[in-house]
């Protein structure tokens, strides 16, 4: 109890202790029952459930039984701030809980209370591999309850989707779920059995012939990594094609054309960009070039206007979108080669998303790969939208405070931090400021050589693949032995990121590669002081940064960390604008030492493309919530008739 009694004065927290002692009561007595006695205990509280017995009187003995189960399955009883932080996901909070404090476990209370209505309980994650590795870690604690798990992965097909839903608990990833949702609705379209709002109900109404939906509601969601899913990736929406043929040639030919030319315009002679929206526009002179520019035959018979779009968008891509950065290229399914973009906020592969509006065929083009021609759209869903159609949304991450107000406004889920189980320990350097990238980086081996050379393990994090291939040629100059952790296979990184902790180690990761994945540290390395992490740049939200920092001095460990800065970084350019941007830049060229006291203006621009950031998402939602309005009024599907 003594882990939170600093936060007492909360009064959910009072209601939440005076919960938790109704739990503890019944541990000496679930601890001298047999396996089968607990499991009738399960089957009992599910039978109360379906008739209609309210879940929260049944919190404290259900969650009673998780932590049992937990401690006879795998070894593992639930910290007393852990069952806070279950009781808080069940009253629809995002419970903020530091790295390190087991929101994995965490998780299996809320989702076992939840799987009782015999309506399904869903984890939503972040990638394939957390899905199914978590689900299968948890899996002896709800066997053990008599609770059924299924794992939606990407490649599945209906019918397993279907056996995955049909089971007490589902994880699975965000992305899978809105398209699970989406699939259905087509279907049920195909079949004109739209009968009501909410998918699943009337669900008895279906023949036993033919295709079926793979979903049975949407009841509870749990989402994990919550800022990244549901602010992150809410400014993209997802998006299911529909077919068109008829000019696929065409468009196809015009991408290379002008992908091949796009190296030839001059910035302000043919073209502008604006600071504002980052749109770019041809001048008189530029739409001169591409009507004198040769053409064939098939990119003859496009519109003047249309050339002048697939132009500009080249143009854009040429410039802004640059390889193993945005995107990387690498052999797909079918044999050939794919763009596989690199999401900014997690360095991870985002596997199965395309940019919009032409922009990810521009980048096939430049690459000179197949270009997925786009198809149209037969039906779409934005992330705020799909999780708003559960009758129970909660979330858990290690860094929403930042984000509260978003969230509670959209989704109305307040954010909670959940105290450590123990007091951490992390200390933070002085941040350091330097004149050009070069300049960081060669302070950053400086001090990666130092701290390697007393054994402590270092982990370095970037903004992108390419810096971090840099950092790693220049600790291979001085014979550092190391990891590189981009955007690779999820399974290796995992493996990497948890061995980050051992004595000599040093890793390089982009962005926070590894997220979810705990990094354990031996005694030997708590006693020298324990991890120490480099952040390489700020990050466009400061939870990022924060996700990175929050690897070091988990559960009470030590651990240290600094900030490195440079005045040519990226996020001067997108908070400051350009302008600013490029005299600070220019300034640093002709600096030989540090300007740490630059400090504060990284954080103020920062602030400024958080803001900015906030806006496009609102703007996103007002637009998303005044079109389904209007297509109500009109009869229509908002998720499929969306136009394009």
């Amino acid at each position: 109890m003594s882990a939170f009694s600093r936060r007492g004065f909360h009064p959910k927290m009072l209601r939440w202790k005076r919960m938790l002692g109704e739990i503890n009561a019944f541990e000496p007595q679930f601890q001298s029952e047999s396996d089968e006695a607990l499991r009738k205990r399960s089957l009992a509280l599910r039978y109360r459930a379906m008739a209609g017995e309210k879940l929260a009187k049944l919190l404290p003995e259900g969650y009673a039984l998780v932590r049992e189960a937990g401690r006879r399955t795998l070894g593992m009883r639930h910290y007393d701030v852990q069952m806070i932080g279950g009781i808080s996901l069940f009253e629809g909070h995002i419970a903020e809980m530091q790295t390190g404090e087991g929101k994995t476990l965490t998780a299996t209370l809320p989702l076992y209370l939840h799987s009782l209505v015999g309506k399904g309980a869903h984890l939503a994650t972040v990638n394939d591999y957390l899905a199914k590795r978590d689900a299968e870690w948890m899996q002896p604690i709800y066997n053990k309850l008599g609770v059924s798990v299924g794992i939606i992965q990407t490649p599945d097909d209906q019918g397993s989707r279907r056996k995955a839903y049909g089971s007490a608990v589902t994880y699975g990833t965000a992305k899978e779920f809105g398209f699970d949702f989406l699939r259905d609705r087509l279907l049920l379209r195909a079949q004109n059995r739209i009968q009501t709002e909410m998918l699943g109900d009337g669900g008895a109404g279906f023949s036993q012939s033919g295709d079926k939906p793979v979903m049975r509601g949407m009841h509870f969601c749990l989402v994990d990594e919550a800022d990244s899913i549901l602010i992150d990736e809410a400014r993209t929406p997802l998006i299911i094609g529909s077919i068109e043929d008829t000019v696929r040639d065409q468009i196809v030919e015009t991408y290379r054309w002008a992908a091949e030319h796009a190296e030839e315009y001059e910035l302000e002679d043919h073209y502008t960009i604006d600071d504002e929206t980052k749109q770019y526009e041809l001048t008189a002179r530029g739409r001169q070039k591409v009507r004198s520019l040769p053409k064939s035959d098939l990119v003859r018979t496009m519109g003047l206007v249309d050339l002048y779009e697939y132009t500009e968008r080249a143009i854009k891509v040429a410039r802004e979108f640059l390889l193993d950065r945005q995107y990387v290229v690498r052999p797909g399914d079918q044999g050939t080669d794919e763009i596989v973009i690199v999401d900014e906020f997690t360095g991870r592969l985002a596997e199965g998303r395309k940019w919009r509006d032409g922009i990810h065929q521009a980048i096939e083009a430049k690459e000179q790969i197949e270009i997925s021609v786009p198809t149209g759209q037969a039906a779409r869903i934005t992330v705020q939208d799909l999780f708003l159609r559960y009758n129970f949304l909660a979330g858990m991450t290690g860094t929403a405070a930042t984000s509260a107000g978003e969230l509670k406004r959209i989704y109305r889920t307040p954010v909670l931090r959940v105290p450590t189980n123990r007091p951490p320990q992390r200390k933070r350097l002085p941040d350091r400021v330097f004149g050009s990238m070069m300049a960081k980086f060669q302070a950053i081996v400086d001090e990666v050589k130092q701290i390697h050379a007393s054994g402590r393990p270092v982990l370095i994090g970037t903004r992108s693949i390419d810096k971090s291939e840099i950092l790693s040629r220049m600790l291979t100059e001085l014979e550092i032995s190391h990891q590189v952790l981009n955007a690779n296979n999820v399974e290796k990184e995992a493996d990497i990121v948890a061995d980050a902790g051992q004595r000599d180690r040093v890793t390089v990761a982009t962005n926070m590669a590894g997220r979810g994945t705990d990094i354990k540290l031996t005694d030997e390395i708590v006693d020298l002081g324990g991890m120490h992490v480099i952040c390489t740049e700020l990050h466009d939200a400061a939870r990022i940064d924060r996700q990175l920092i929050g690897r070091c001095g988990r559960q009470g460990d030590p651990g240290s960390y600094r900030q490195y800065l440079s005045l040519d970084d990226d996020i001067l350019r997108g908070g400051l604008g350009p302008d600013k941007a490029e005299r600070l830049k220019t300034r640093g060229e002709s600096l030989t030492t540090a300007v740490d006291s630059y400090a504060k203006l990284f954080r103020r621009a920062q602030r400024k493309v958080e803001k900015k950031h906030f806006r496009d998402r609102m703007v996103l939602l007002h637009h998303e919530k005044e079109r389904k309005k209007m297509q109500r009024e009109i009869g229509q599907d908002p998720y499929l008739d969306t136009p394009d």
